[in-house]
């Protein structure tokens, strides 16, 4: 079967803030892992990168995103908030709004890709 292209969207939220693929996949990857180091892992990210990015997402929002406990005898980790979900499914909902649209177009796109490759 075919891989059909979709969209990539990236939201800008302010001059230097934006919400898209890289930041949706590290919430997710959090939801899975229940940490920031264990997402950063999954994602080879390192766990700098990763912090400041859930830092720019906590600060981009009206409320944190993401929680996150210091370590110590029980670990620490961290969790997406009930606000935090509610931004990931927008998102979600935006892309597959964004993907309906331009459908057309992506499969006129996909007619014009090399296949032979």
């Amino acid at each position: 079967m075919e891989q059909f292209p979709n969209p990539s969207i990236r939201i800008l939220l302010g001059a230097a803030t934006s919400l898209g693929p890289g930041k949706v996949a590290l919430l997710e990857a959090i939801v899975r892992c229940g940490s920031i180091s264990a997402a950063a892992r999954e994602m080879a990210m390192s766990y700098r990168r990763a912090w400041l990015l859930v830092e720019a997402m906590n600060q981009a929002f009206q409320r944190p995103v993401v929680l996150a406990a210091v370590g110590g005898k029980r670990g620490g980790g961290a969790e997406i908030t009930p606000f935090g979900a509610a931004v990931l499914d927008r998102y979600r909902q935006i892309e597959k709004k964004a993907a309906a649209a331009v459908s057309a177009e992506l499969a006129e796109l996909q007619d014009l890709l090399n296949t032979s490759r």
